[in-house]
């Protein structure tokens, strides 16, 4: 493990993968929360112990912060994998944390833009962006491997 942070280019997609992680804990917390205030639940046992089955419903900005975790998921969990391979090909520091960096950016304005219903096409111009240094990576992990097919 001490070999993996000594590379400059992993520890930076580590500082960023933590981060992106840090973020989904929040996205899960505010829905929590945004539950809790607006009194929709998803389950009926947590619906009763707050106030009844009434409460057992959908709610417009509940289902959107679930909406904004779930596109988190989606996404974050393949940047994951992918650059933690991608740290391991050799990449400069400098693109590799311009990669990182354009995702994690992308990242949170998309975040923004879905808990805020920002107009449109920002939360999809944000996805656009934060897919790029995806695709690159993916890309230039192929021809590194490419070889060995």
């Amino acid at each position: 493990m001490a070999v993996m942070i000594r590379n400059e280019v992993f520890s930076c997609f580590v500082f960023y993968g933590v981060l992106l992680v840090i973020k989904m804990y929040i996205i899960a917390i505010i829905t929590g929360q945004v539950r809790l205030r607006k009194k929709a639940f998803a389950n009926p046992e947590d619906a009763l112990r707050h106030g009844g089955l009434q409460y057992h419903r959908e709610d417009p900005y509940v289902e959107r912060c679930r909406r904004a975790h779930i596109n988190d998921m989606e996404n974050i969990f393949p940047f994951l994998f992918l650059g933690a391979i991608y740290s391991l090909t050799g990449p400069s520091l400098p693109v590799a944390r311009l990669h990182f960096l354009v995702f994690f950016l992308g990242r949170v304005l998309h975040t923004v833009a879905y808990l805020l219903a920002l107009r449109a096409p920002t939360r999809s111009l944000a996805y656009t962006v934060a897919q790029i240094p995806c695709v690159s990576m993916a890309v230039q992990i192929l021809m590194a491997v490419a070889a060995y097919a």
